[in-house]
This record gives structure tokens, sequence and C-alpha cells, in this order.
């Protein structure tokens, strides 16, 4: 196992706050590895010379969206068919647990949280984080400008709406840290995916993520102004930046199932296309997100342009490679969550390993792929009205 140490960057989380348009810069180019039309058609040349394909399955936390734009673009364009592998992409849901169904056998990979699946660990499934996506989290919690809410302290004694299913886990630890028990010292309301409880003012505070349901409401029409809604008329508190920086999405594997040398070699080899995958939804914004909306996302293309573009920022810049574990940020989100009650203690060794992600990463820049995006800067995306 490898363990690496790195600081995480908070700046590019705190422009939420502060513009509708998100911050101004060209999304820049890599000077190579950059995912071009022709990188794609070579891909698919690569994956005739394939005599058989691995069929594997990766359950996603939600339905298609940019928030996995990696993975349908590792399909789209030939990616994993590159690396002689069959890739069936299933969809989560309210009902779908993705730990759950990779624990029960019915995948061989899953995207997660950290907290989350290291629950489902504890518990005695033999999850383990092979490849970590996400180097920063999006968690928000969303006021009224006017409701005196500016701190998580400040929600005591106030409705706070949650989504539950496990999304609940940092909002709780955050709260508790800064001294209000979400079981006694506020109503926490069950929020369903989208903002309308804050909108009718039917909950103090409202969870949302940077990439999507702040989105939302900047993309709803004030009905006092006729305008849409602009970031005045919110407080948008980033748990990220109140000090509860978790990981979120990663991508998992059964202990069991890595035992086999072929196994991990799969392994390898879907860690490395869904990373080229992220590489060009990073270079090819537009791109990406009509690939997201050909796999049937029911939310509109101006709302899966910022989505894709704040998902970005979560991945890129990568300072060790995309899908390296942060050493650093892992223990944080431990610390967290054995503080906070939701772990009885640290998980055991073994929990995340690096190594397979390593050898992605080294064929990937062998082959001239930008493996840290260091040069990344995110575009500007103008809000439109309902995300069309």
């Amino acid at each position: 196992m490898s363990r690496n140490r790195a600081p995480l960057s908070r700046s590019a989380r705190r422009g939420v706050r502060s513009a509708a348009v998100l911050s101004a810069g060209a999304l820049l180019l890599a000077a190579c590895g950059g995912m071009s039309e022709s990188g794609s058609e070579a891909a698919a040349e690569a994956g005739k010379d394939c005599t058989s394909r691995t069929k594997v399955r990766v359950v996603l936390q939600w339905v298609a969206q940019a928030q996995f734009a990696g993975y349908y673009a590792a399909k789209e364009k030939g990616f994993y068919d590159k690396a002689c592998l069959d890739v069936t992409i299933q969809e989560g849901g309210v009902n779908i647990v993705p730990q759950q169904v990779l624990s029960a056998g019915n995948a061989e990979f899953a995207v997660s949280h950290v907290t989350k699946t290291m629950i489902t660990r504890e518990q005695g499934a033999d999850l383990v984080n092979i490849g970590q996506e996400f180097q920063r989290g999006a968690y928000l919690q969303v006021a009224w400008a006017d409701s005196g809410i500016k701190t998580l302290a400040d929600l005591k004694g106030k409705r706070v709406g949650s989504w539950g299913y496990g999304n609940e886990l940092t909002l709780f630890a955050a709260m508790r840290g800064s001294g209000v028990d979400p079981s006694k010292d506020a109503e926490v309301i069950q929020q369903p995916f989208d903002m309308s409880l804050l909108l009718k003012r039917e909950v103090d505070a409202a969870q949302a993520k940077t990439f999507n349901e702040y989105a939302q409401l900047l993309e709803t029409t004030n009905p006092k102004t006729g305008k849409l809604y602009q970031p005045s008329d919110f407080v948008a508190i980033n748990l990220q930046d109140a000090g509860y920086q978790t990981l979120e999405d990663g991508i998992y594997a059964k202990e069991d199932w890595l035992a086999k040398k072929e196994n991990q070699e799969t392994a390898v080899k879907f860690l490395k296309a869904t990373y080229e995958g992220w590489g060009f939804c990073r270079d090819e914004l537009e791109g990406c997100v009509d690939i997201v909306l050909k796999n049937g996302s029911a939310l509109g293309k101006g709302h899966q342009t910022w989505m894709l573009n704040e998902v970005n920022r979560l991945i890129w810049p990568a300072e060790q490679g995309v899908g390296m574990v942060d050493e650093k940020a892992w223990d944080q989100t431990i610390d967290i969550a054995v503080k906070a009650g939701l772990l009885k203690a640290p998980p055991t060794e073994g929990a995340y390993r690096t190594d397979l992600t390593e050898k992605a990463l080294k064929e990937l820049k062998a082959e001239g792929f930008d493996v840290t995006g260091s040069s990344y800067r995110p575009e500007t995306v103008e809000v439109t009205p309902g995300g069309k």
C-alpha cells in the first residue's frame, strides 16, 4: 500500500457564494494527453485487437448525470473497449445503495462516499477503496439571506432539510461540531432531492451540492422580480470551509474479488479507462455534456454543463494523480466520522489501496496522458432558466 500526503486545495470551492457565473478562466487543454476525436478513434481501433472482453458492472450513486460523466465518456469514447472490457453502467437510486449492491456481488465496482462505505465495511462487508476521484467535497447547507442563518451554529432551533440515505452523515457531524445536536436541537426534515422545500420556505436551511442543487436555486425565477434568483438571495454554508472536508465519490471493489490476480488486472484496466474518461470530460466540456445527455439525463444541457464544470473542480487538479487517495484527507474523513459516532473506530487495515491506481497512472503517463491536470481552469458557465 502506498500512503501519500498532500494538502487539499479549498480555494476553488469558495466562489460558489459570490457569483451565479462561475469564476472566469478558459479551460486550458493539457499540453499532452488532451482527448481529441482522433484519440477516441484510435481507442476504438485498438479495441478491435481484443480476442475477448471481460464483462464488469459498475453501480453509480444516482441516475445518469454529469456527476458520473467520466464513466459514460469512457464507454462512449471507446476507452473501455480499448481495454478489452465490456462495461455495464448501472444507475443508482433511492432504493439502490451502491455499497450494498457491491457487497451482494451484483457489481464488480461501485461509486460511493468514504464514510458511507466504511460504515458498511464496519458492519462486515469487505469493501476497499481502489480509486478516489473526488479530491474535494461539495456539501452545502443553504438558507435564505433574510433567515438570520450565517453559520452552522445558527441551525439551532431551525428546520433543517436533509436528504438522508447516508447524505446526512457529514451534515450531522458538522452540526454536532458546532454545538447543535441534530436529534434534539433542530427539527430535521426529510428533504427530496431538490430545493422545493427551501423555495416554499418549509425548511429554514436545505442540503445541497455545489454541482447540483445550488444551481437549481439559481435556475429558478424569483416571482417578485421575474428574474432568476441571485447568489445574494441566499446564504450558502460550505461544510468544507467549515472544517468538514470529507471524501466523496470514489471507486470500490470487494477484497475477496481482488484476491485473484486476473481481477486485479481487470481493476487496473477499468481504472485506467475511467480516468481517461474523466480526462476527456476535463478537456472537452461540451462534448462530455453531450454524452451525458445522450445517456438519458432528465436534466437540461445548461444544468449538466454547470454540474460537469463543478465536478471537474472536485477532481482537477489532482496533485498526486487522478484517483490517488490523499492520506491526510482520508484520515480527516475518518476522524470526523469517528468523533461524530458514525464509525465505532477507524477502519481496519486495507480499507483503501493505491497500488492499482498507481499502475493505471503509470500506463497513462507512458501514453502521454496528463494525470494531474495541473493547468486545469474551470470554464465560465452561464446560468440558464430551468437549467435548459
